[in-house]
């Protein structure tokens, strides 16, 4: 298991909830989510920026020493 720092730009939607299932959605595209932040919010362009830690299984054929 592998763990990343990622960004992601999310599009603002109507509610909170709708906000953290988005936010949820794009971060398991790139692994578990083990935890995120919204770092800022773009007014103008109505996105907010997410800072996260996720982790990625390895693929079977490799091995760590």
């Amino acid at each position: 298991m592998t763990t990343h720092f990622i960004t992601a730009e999310i599009d603002l939607q109507a509610t909170p909830a709708q906000l953290h299932r988005e936010i949820e959605a794009e971060l398991t595209k790139r692994g578990e989510p083990l935890r995120w932040a919204i770092t800022s919010i773009d007014k103008d362009k109505q996105k907010a920026h997410v800072e996260a830690i996720v982790t990625q299984q390895l693929p079977s054929t490799m091995t760590v020493q």
